[in-house]
């Protein structure tokens, strides 16, 4: 049995100005040990399937529909103090995007990672500031910065101290959201080697959200390609990045500059869809470069494009669909 499965899952904003289809019949599974890259343009849903997975969403959105099992149990289906209490931050953590906007400023950085740990255990405020020690040396940071304020780090290191955060109460899952935006590459290189190293050591499931698909071959075992609220396509990285299925996956690749390359970059011509009125049909086919009238009128299903690979285009339909679930 998988350790995260996620099937069917909807997370709407009911705006003012109509509602918005985030996250859109979404689907993936997630084992003990695994790193899952989700990838896609900004406004594609990425960091609310986050947010969603936590049971975290911002009014005015909610999850509408699926299911979020985690050991076969269905989250969603858990009452708000049961999942505060047992699965989020015990089971299932984050690390933010923007770490400057994560700490709070006038707190010390021990006494943040300690308020994680005595919210959710019956231990004292020295023990909790120990562990918070432990949890620093954990990420390549001198334990005696325990009592250090947010801005006496520098970019790199508040990155660390969120992922410590996040590691606080030893949970199966973390959810990396742009874990290195605004680094410079080398802090970005440090970044991705400490949560390869964590992965590695304490057998971390990681779902790291980015729109970097460089970031994602250096971790991922398999990489989900969002587009619109909706997965694009889904597999092993391996397969995805020697062969993508997907129009849109086909169009990141050819987007991306590589050294000594003789070939002209290409770009995906238009903009993303407004979520708000989701074209029908395939909502990449205003902007494929192989769209045929099928596209334009019905939802492709997910059609097996290799071993547990998936993509959902009409150009695999001579393929039997099956779902990227199964």
């Amino acid at each position: 049995m998988a350790l995260l499965k996620v099937e069917g899952l909807k997370t709407y904003f009911y705006t003012l100005r109509g509602v918005v289809k985030a996250v859109d019949n979404v689907s993936f599974e997630l084992e003990k040990g695994e790193a899952l890259g989700i990838v896609g343009e900004s406004g594609s849903g990425k960091s609310t399937l986050g947010f969603s997975l936590l049971r975290l969403v911002p009014p005015p959105g909610r999850i509408v529909e699926g299911k979020i099992e985690l050991d076969g149990q269905n989250i969603l289906e858990l009452d708000e103090e049961t999942v505060r209490k047992e699965i989020r931050w015990k089971r299932i953590s984050m690390v933010f995007q923007s770490a400057l906007n994560a700490l709070n400023p006038v707190k010390r950085i021990g006494d943040q990672i300690a308020d994680a740990i005595l919210a959710h255990e019956d231990v004292s405020k020295k023990e909790a500031l120990e562990r918070a020690a432990e949890l620093l040396k954990m990420v390549g940071i001198d334990p005696g910065r325990v009592n250090n304020y947010p801005h006496e780090f520098s970019g790199g290191m508040k990155q660390r101290v969120v992922i410590a955060m996040a590691l606080a109460l030893n949970p199966d899952i973390v959810i990396a959201d742009e874990p290195t935006t605004a680094l410079d590459v080398v802090v970005q290189a440090q970044i991705l080697n400490l949560l390869k190293r964590l992965k590695r050591e304490y057998n971390l499931s990681i779902i790291l959200i980015t729109h970097d698909l460089s970031l994602v071959a250096e971790i991922a075992d398999k990489v989900a390609i969002m587009y619109g609220g909706k997965i694009a396509e889904i597999g092993p990285s391996d397969e995805i990045y020697k062969a993508p299925a997907h129009p849109y996956t086909q169009g990141l690749f050819a987007s991306i500059p590589r050294i000594g390359g003789k070939k002209e970059l290409k770009w995906i011509p238009g903009v993303p869809p407004d979520l708000r009125s989701p074209p029908p049909g395939c909502r990449f086919h205003p902007r494929c470069p192989y769209v045929m009238d099928v596209c334009k009128r019905d939802d492709p299903p997910y059609f097996n494009v290799g071993e547990n690979h998936y993509s959902a285009c009409w150009l695999h339909r001579e393929k039997a669909p099956e779902s990227a679930g199964s």
